[in-house]
C-alpha cells in the first residue's frame, strides 16, 4: 500500500496517466452522447489532465474576465466531489445553432431557453462521463440535480476553491477538443474529487 496523498499535486505520472486514461473514455461517452443529442457527428481529442493553480487555470481557459457559462453537479456516494462543466461562446454557439438554430453574440444575449438548453448539455456531458468512470472504477457515485451560471471565467474557478481550499488550492482540469464540422472547440471539464475520494479511487485502480 503507498503512502496516501494529501493533496491532487501529490499525484505522480503513473497516477495521472491513469486518470488520463479514463478521461478519454469518459469524454468518448461525452462526445457519443452529445452526437446522438445534435444528429450530428461530434469527436473529441485526448484529453490532457492537468493539475493547476488558480492562475494557471485561467490562463490555459482564457481570459479572467472573459464570460463563459458553466454546469455543476455534485458528487456524493462512494466518490464525494464537484464536476464542473465550462462553455466557451464558440463551443456553446455551435451546440445551440444544432440544437436550437440560433447563435448569439455574447452569452448576456442569450434567453431562458437558451441557458436551460446549455444547461442539459453540461449535465448530459457529465452523466456520461461520470457513468464511463463508475464502470471503469467500479464506484457509486450519484448527481446532484445540476446548477448553472453565467460568470467571468475566474469568478467560476473561485467556486471550487472556495469548497476545497482547505485542503488543496489546485484544480483538476481536464481538456480535450470537441471537433464538429471539421471545427475544434475548446472546452473545460473539472473533475474535483475530495481527497479521501480520489485516494480510494487509486487504490481501486491498483496504483495508490
Amino acid at each position: 500500500m503507498g503512502k496516501k496523498l494529501t493533496s491532487y499535486e501529490d499525484m505522480n505520472l503513473q497516477e495521472l496517466d491513469v486518470m488520463k486514461e479514463i478521461s478519454s473514455i469518459g469524454t468518448s461517452h461525452a462526445a457519443t452522447a452529445l452526437s446522438k443529442l445534435l444528429q450530428k457527428e461530434v469527436r473529441i481529442s485526448i484529453p490532457n489532465v492537468s493539475i493547476l493553480g488558480f492562475d494557471e487555470a485561467v490562463s490555459r481557459m482564457g481570459e479572467i474576465e472573459e464570460l463563459v457559462a458553466a454546469t455543476l453537479v455534485q458528487m456524493s456516494n462512494e466518490v464525494s466531489g464537484l464536476m464542473l462543466f465550462i462553455f466557451k461562446l464558440d463551443l456553446a454557439n455551435a451546440i445551440l445553432g444544432k440544437l436550437i438554430e440560433q447563435r448569439y453574440a455574447s452569452f448576456e444575449d442569450m434567453d431562458e431557453m437558451a441557458y436551460s438548453a446549455l444547461e442539459e448539455i453540461g449535465n448530459i456531458i457529465i452523466c456520461s462521463y461520470v457513468n464511463a468512470f463508475t464502470q471503469l472504477v467500479g464506484v457509486e457515485i450519484d448527481l446532484s440535480v445540476p446548477s448553472s451560471t453565467v460568470n467571468m471565467l475566474g469568478g467560476i474557478l473561485t467556486v471550487p476553491i472556495a469548497e476545497y481550499g482547505y485542503v488543496t488550492d489546485k484544480l483538476m482540469y481536464i481538456n480535450a477538443e470537441f471537433i464538429m464540422d471539421g471545427e475544434k472547440l475548446s472546452d473545460g471539464l473539472l473533475m474535483l474529487p475530495d481527497i479521501g475520494s480520489l485516494n480510494s479511487i487509486l487504490e481501486k485502480l491498483g496504483v495508490s
